[in-house]
């Protein structure tokens, strides 16, 4: 029997975290690539160190895409995430692009060729997830962790509180009565910030009313305890304090560890990677599960072999929430959904440049966007699976 009283605890890290900096860059990479050729092949790792950014993997696009324009992408990015202190400067950074050809070894495996089609980029478990908790069917924790570090940043760059600075983490432990969230118990914030003189304290008074409004009203309390800046100083920061690499947020990406994950980073890879697609396609079907009724939580896994285009194996977990079988919900998402890679791609619209901006603040739980961005955040697909099981 499941707990109905609890606690539970997630974190979330800001842009100008150090691997947050990686995962954008390599995001932009992406984006560049997708932008020219959307059936462009991409998958790019990001080392960011002091004024230092190292770019490698391999790539399939127009040769238009040169060194020095990913190197002028990358200073941009860099650039909007705020950073131009002395050990990590946008104009100022060494950036150096070791990117090559794909294997042709493992094109062979995926390319669509005579009567097979594509297959998936590698073999994984992909898993995606909903619950009832927020309006967006997310894990309470992580939703609000997100939410307090995207208004900071927002204030930040508005200049209305110029005295923070890019790179912050943020957790958040609320307790669950019933199954549901209530209260937060514990507030940790650590951010970096511009004036060396400034104390613990003075940083706590900066952010605390904005941390505030953004949880639900009464959930913050006397009883609350706050973590502000718990080690003091924070003035070197980013990936002159730390080295980044891209894909080592995997959970600050998904669910914050409400939910399982296959493993695979998301950032850096086009959408024939199904680390990303599939990723992107479980949460997809689980939110539509949970949007339609079916169920107040939703676990989805997928499946896939290397070179193989139809998953190897669906399985669905509704936590003894259901509705309906398990077993129906299995087999619907299958009959309503083509999930192949190039199904997904073609059923989101995922061949189009809309990945920097999944880079922070997490992949989901976002508003799905004009251009298609954040497209698996739709719940177009509910009535479909409602009669689907029916």
């Amino acid at each position: 029997m499941s707990r109905s009283s609890y606690l539970f605890t997630s974190e979330s890290v800001s842009e100008g975290h150090p691997d947050k900096v990686c995962d954008r860059i390599s995001d932009t990479i992406v984006d560049a690539y997708l932008s020219v050729m959307p059936e462009a092949r991409v998958a790019c790792e990001t080392l960011a160190t002091t004024n230092r950014v190292v770019i490698a993997g391999e790539v399939r696009g127009p040769e238009t895409i040169t060194n020095d324009y990913l190197t002028h992408l990358t200073r941009l990015a860099i650039r909007d995430i705020g950073y131009e202190q002395e050990g990590f400067h946008w104009r100022n950074a060494d950036v150096a692009v070791h990117l090559h050809a794909q294997s042709a070894d493992i094109a062979q495996g995926v390319d669509a060729a005579g009567n097979k089609d594509e297959g998936a980029g590698d073999q994984g478990i992909m898993f995606g997830y909903a619950c009832r908790e927020t309006p967006d069917l997310m894990p309470a924790p992580i939703y609000y962790a997100h939410k307090i570090l995207k208004t900071l940043a927002e204030v930040r760059k508005s200049g209305k509180e110029p005295a923070l600075g890019p790179d912050a983490k943020s957790q958040v432990t609320l307790a669950y009565e019933n199954g549901m969230p209530v209260r937060a118990t514990q507030i940790v914030l650590s951010t970096q910030h511009v004036d060396p003189n400034l104390s613990s304290s003075d940083v706590f008074d900066i952010v605390a009313p904005y941390i505030t409004a953004d949880l639900p009203e009464g959930w913050v309390s006397k009883d609350t305890i706050w973590h502000v800046n718990p080690t003091g100083k924070f003035v070197i920061g980013g990936p002159d304090g730390d080295c980044g690499l891209t894909g080592r947020k995997i959970i600050v990406d998904t669910y914050g560890g409400a939910a399982p994950h296959g493993g695979g980073a998301f950032s850096g890879k086009d959408p024939t990677k199904v680390d990303r697609s599939a990723a992107y396609a479980a949460r997809y079907l689980a939110k539509n599960v949970v949007a339609a009724g079916l169920a107040d939580r939703c676990t989805m896994q997928i499946a896939y072999a290397i070179g193989v285009s139809e998953p190897l194996a669906v399985y669905v977990d509704l936590h003894g929430t259901g509705k309906v079988a398990e077993a129906s919900i299995e087999k619907a998402a299958r009959e309503v959904m083509d999930l192949t890679p190039r199904g997904i791609r073609q059923h989101l619209g995922l061949n189009r440049p809309i990945y920097a901006r999944t880079s922070s603040y997490g992949h989901f739980g976002r508003a799905p966007e004009a251009d298609g961005g954040f497209s698996w955040e739709k719940t177009d697909l509910a009535d479909v699976l409602a009669k689907a099981v029916a």
